[in-house]
């Protein structure tokens, strides 16, 4: 081979220093920064994910068409039944001296059955007892007539006098058992205080 200088490069060939730019790997900061971003993009959307099913979550529940029914609710039987004073009665046949009794209507406005498992007045020196005997039971929108026997037992403990007196009656129903005051009203006090009067005086009425 003869010739002056260096041979020169065959067609194809580049030189190192003629490569391209984007032939040059980056520089390791710039691949570091470039991971940083792509890991935050990441966590960012792994964020939203998780916030969103946080919200699915704990979403109000939309209740279903079952559960949207309104239940009928059970009365307590103190608000469905009414106790009316009617009159004064004789004394039942066999009933022991010094007893009187009363007659009063007991009825159910609303709900199911209500049975009636005691009646007591709040006057130690007089006992009760009822007809039919309790416990009775008294369906919805119907009335029952009960009579009610008082014996005086001790008459120095009965009023003789009675302001207000009032019957005290346990009711129950499929909710609860209640004791309710009933005040029969000035017509049952009167004949209450009659009642005393003569049985504690030995008077006839």
């Amino acid at each position: 081979m003869s010739g002056i200088g260096p041979p020169e490069p065959g067609e194809g060939t580049r030189a190192w220093e003629s490569r391209r730019e984007e032939d040059t790997p980056a520089p390791l900061a710039a691949r570091y920064a470039r991971r940083r971003r792509i890991a935050a993009a990441l966590a960012a959307a792994a964020v939203l994910l998780s916030g969103g099913g946080y919200l699915y979550a704990t979403r109000p529940q939309q209740p279903t068409a079952h559960a949207r029914r309104p239940h009928p609710q059970v009365p307590y039987p103190a608000q469905v039944v009414d106790l009316t004073y009617l009159d004064a009665r004789p004394a039942p046949a066999g009933a022991p001296p010094h007893s009187f009794s009363f007659a009063v209507l007991v009825s159910v406005a609303s709900g199911p059955p209500v049975t009636v498992t005691r009646v007591i007045q709040p006057y130690a020196g007089l006992s009760v007892t009822t007809d039919p005997p309790a416990p009775f039971r008294i369906r919805v929108d119907s009335a029952r007539k009960i009579t009610i026997t008082m014996h005086v037992t001790e008459c120095g403990k009965a009023p003789r006098n009675a302001g207000l007196p009032f019957l005290d009656v346990t009711l129950r129903n499929t909710r609860a058992i209640q004791e309710q005051s009933f005040i029969p009203g000035p017509h049952y006090a009167q004949d209450l205080s009659h009642a005393l009067e003569v049985a504690c005086s030995n008077r006839n009425r």
